[in-house]
């Protein structure tokens, strides 16, 4: 067997972040190829995948980027078995690699197609590769249920605790105007982007309720329900003193559309 040196053990270790013993495991199999040895732990990586496929992965990150200049949003989730991983930098990075790739690069149609694109950190690296080197640093399931790409001038916002992420279509206006509506989608979560969209049981139900009283008791009934619930017309979360809608024309900027994403939940999409 080919004698592994202390300083090349430490130098894999380095690069993988895998533990001592694990790292020199590799090199001793490899005959000392630290190319091979980085290969070869990948591939366990991967095999741990499998092995532990059904596990539930209830916690993860979303990870948004937007372009407005570029046109192009792009939202990903990537999942993982605990709290304390989705928080952790190498994990953080996998996901910021992957909606990077994904908004930069030629597009995916699955997640798979997304993975086997290059990572962005070294020639002939994948994000598959990324992937299973991150998996084999911390011993988790991960999994890539969904991915987005939007071709159109987006304003994007990603909760900084990775659990929320929005994307929204705009004309005109700024990055940081675009950015701000998106923090305001990811954190009221409305139901429809104008009055006509908005739910036609409700409305009709508020019409029968206050009707039947005077216009101007069912007018304010209804610009009630439209602030709750309706984008334009929701106060502002930066500045509560104005509308969306009213903050958008400020911009000069015209609101489209949007899509919100929760961790783990229900696409909210409207417009999009």
């Amino acid at each position: 067997m080919t004698k592994i040196s202390a300083a090349a053990v430490k130098a894999l270790r380095e690069k993988t972040q895998l533990p001592m013993m694990k790292c020199k495991w590799a090199l001793e199999q490899t005959g000392g190829d630290e190319q091979a040895a980085i290969e070869l732990l990948r591939k366990e990586g991967a095999k741990f995948t499998e092995q532990r496929g059904q596990r539930e992965t209830s916690s993860g990150r979303i990870a948004v980027y937007a372009d407005l200049e570029r046109g192009v949003g792009a939202m990903v989730e990537l999942q993982c078995e605990s709290d304390p991983v989705a928080k952790n930098e190498s994990f953080r990075q996998l996901a910021e690699a992957l909606v990077k790739q994904l908004a930069t690069g030629p597009g995916a149609a699955s997640p798979e197609e997304l993975l086997g694109q290059p990572s962005g950190r070294s020639d002939g690296e994948t994000l598959q590769d990324f992937f299973n080197e991150v998996v084999n640093q911390i011993r988790e399931v991960f999994r890539l249920p969904r991915i987005l790409r939007i071709d159109t001038p987006c304003g994007g916002y990603a909760h900084f605790t990775g659990t929320l992420g929005a994307l929204v279509q705009v004309e005109g206006g700024t990055p940081e105007a675009a950015r701000d509506v998106a923090m305001h989608v990811a954190a009221m979560n409305p139901e429809a982007l104008t009055p006509e969209q908005a739910n036609p049981e409700k409305v009709a139900e508020i019409k029968e309720k206050y009707g039947a009283i005077n216009e101007m008791a069912l007018k304010n009934a209804l610009k009630k329900y439209y602030a709750e619930v309706v984008l334009l017309e929701q106060p502002l979360v930066k500045d509560p003193g104005k509308t969306v809608g009213q903050y958008a024309q400020e911009q000069g900027m015209k609101i489209l559309g949007y899509v919100r994403w929760e961790l783990g939940g229900e696409e909210n999409r409207c417009g999009l």
